[in-house]
């Protein structure tokens, strides 16, 4: 986990990098003309204050943007430092995330389901990645929020490899309408990266974004 995390954070200052390479740049640019604009002038006629007092502004804007970008890139790498050191703790915990993915860990997974309400009944799909449909169930919600644990097997009792697979619910009134159902997925945390775009927490071959967390589940 470790060289996928300097990995991260080396392609994250690299473009922080960039951006405040061009930027100084451009400000060197600026100096280079004002400077010039400055020793050619016609001394019978010097270049006005307002103009000089314009181009004074646009320099301290630049300087301040860059002193920005600078202070945004160290609070971003200080939040991304934070909640990696959070997450550290939770690795090898089994936790719940919303995902529209499941992921197969040791030959199962378990997808959560709220308790019945309009939604009498839920239909279970989970697929791979090439959208074949492996297992289909329709499961009675209860009083209380229920889980459904997949065994791995497909229809056919084919026995799937551990990885991540999509899963589809689809909520049934009383009267078999189809009703929108929110579901999140169980699983063991295996890891946690730092990257480009924040945090990211894996369970086995599925990756979720930090906020797809909703729960870290009591030790059995």
């Amino acid at each position: 986990m470790s060289g996928t995390i300097a990995n991260a954070t080396a392609a994250g200052s690299t473009a922080a990098g960039s951006a405040t390479t061009r930027l100084g740049a451009d400000l060197n640019t600026f100096l280079t003309m004002l400077t010039t604009q400055l020793q050619n002038q016609d001394p019978t006629n010097p270049l006005d204050t307002n103009q000089m007092t314009n181009q004074l502004v646009q320099f301290a804007s630049v300087e301040q943007q860059i002193a920005m970008n600078q202070n945004l890139t160290s609070l971003v790498s200080l939040q991304q430092s934070a909640q990696l050191t959070a997450a550290a703790p939770m690795i090898g915990r089994r936790v719940e995330v919303a995902s529209d993915r499941v992921a197969l860990q040791g030959g199962s997974a378990e997808v959560r389901l709220p308790a019945a309400g309009t939604a009498r009944t839920a239909e279970i799909t989970v697929s791979d990645s090439a959208g074949r449909t492996l297992r289909q169930q329709t499961v009675t919600l209860g009083t209380g929020a229920t889980g459904w644990t997949w065994d791995g097997r497909n229809s056919a009792g084919v026995t799937q490899a551990d990885g991540a697979y999509a899963v589809q619910v689809s909520g049934r009134d009383a009267n078999g309408v189809a009703v929108t159902l929110p579901h999140t997925v169980r699983g063991t945390l295996t890891s946690a990266q730092r990257g480009t775009d924040g945090l990211t927490l894996s369970m086995g071959a599925l990756s979720l974004g930090f906020d797809s967390l909703r729960s870290i589940l009591p030790d059995s």
